[in-house]
């Protein structure tokens, strides 16, 4: 018997980082702003720490989109697997070429491109999914801020989140 009803329970999940990080910044504080002493550069120490543990956990809690979706991933030494009902496969995040993110379906799926192979679909809210957030993070050059921004977003087309070789998109603007 559960005393934390079911959708709760999934939020806390969701969010389990960033809310381990308010926690630490509030034992932090506590420290810091006490008595002093080494209790209180260890409490500084504690509220830099817990912040970038927010930072974080809330990175993943936007990446994450739920379980009960279709399939399972796996993501092992850099190698990302998907098992799914009707598809299935493996790709080494060294060997990929690009990573889109195609919302045109129900659930959206990111697909997975390497040279010489068929892409691989993973619905993003497969079991296990949530793996593929430190397998994407890896990629060189990707922004994860606009794969969070992406997946958030309500569009209905298939956009290129990252691709191997590609320049970074300037931020300068002449008008």
């Amino acid at each position: 018997m559960s005393f934390i009803r079911p959708e709760a329970r999934a939020g806390i999940r969701r969010w389990r980082e960033a809310l381990a990080g308010g926690g630490a910044l509030a034992l932090g504080l506590w420290w810091a702003l006490g008595p002093g002493g080494l209790l209180g550069w260890v409490g500084w120490g504690l509220v830099a720490l817990s912040a970038a543990l927010i930072v974080i956990g809330l990175q993943r809690g936007r990446f994450r989109a739920g379980g009960g979706g279709p399939g399972v991933v796996q993501v092992d030494e850099g190698r990302i697997a998907y098992f799914g009902p009707l598809t299935g496969g493996a790709v080494a995040a060294s060997d990929l070429v690009r990573l889109e993110l195609d919302r045109r379906g129900k659930p959206a799926h990111w697909v997975l491109e390497q040279p010489g192979q068929p892409p691989l679909y993973v619905p993003v809210n497969a079991e296990g999914a949530e793996a593929l957030f430190d397998a994407f993070s890896a990629l060189p050059g990707l922004r994860t801020e606009r794969m969070l921004a992406e997946l958030a977003a309500q569009g209905r087309g298939r956009v290129v989140i990252w691709q191997r070789g590609a320049p970074a998109p300037s931020t300068h603007r002449l008008h």
